[in-house]
């Protein structure tokens, strides 16, 4: 069975855990300085969210699945219908390891296909984010420069990173 993801980026973890702590009536199962998740059975989402940089709001969306070949067979619809993937395999992010596909939907909202098959004690780099950005921000996007929401202005670098928008 697989499981919504959602990851939303804040300003202040604390403040944050509190909210939703309340909001959910559950304290999360992963709290970390600067990141806390919870994995909700009602309604069943991984829920998470992390002070790493980028601009509060809406970070990615995603599909845990809680097997690979469920994995597989996401990834491969994906690919089937002509999307620009980025494959992870055995990679640190968000305090898990774990392999994923990465994709960018046609409104530009970046989509995490996961499975997770351990815990990390570091919150982890994505080489891919890292070479599109010269920074981790654990959530590669398919295309250069798209780490980052796009800016209304084409002359304006995105806000987590160097990179002119497109």
């Amino acid at each position: 069975m697989k499981r919504l993801h959602v990851h939303v980026a804040v300003s202040d973890i604390q403040e944050s855990v509190g909210f939703y702590s309340t909001m959910f009536g559950a304290a999360p199962s992963v709290v970390k300085d600067d990141y806390a998740k919870w994995m909700l059975d009602d309604p069943r989402v991984n829920f998470a969210i992390s002070s790493r940089g980028r601009a509060p709001g809406l970070d990615h969306l995603g599909i845990q699945a809680e097997e690979g070949a469920e994995l597989t067979e996401i990834s491969g619809r994906l690919k089937a219908a002509g999307a620009d993937t980025i494959d992870e395999e055995a990679t640190t992010c968000c305090y898990a390891k774990s392999d994923k596909t990465w994709v960018q939907d046609p409104a530009g909202i970046r989509w995490e296909t996961f499975h997770t098959f351990g815990e990390s004690t570091v919150y982890g780099e994505d080489l891919a984010d890292a070479a599109v950005t010269g920074e981790a921000c654990c959530a590669p996007a398919p295309k250069a420069a798209a780490c980052c929401a796009p800016e209304p202005a084409p002359a304006k670098a995105s806000a987590c990173c160097d990179v002119p928008a497109e």
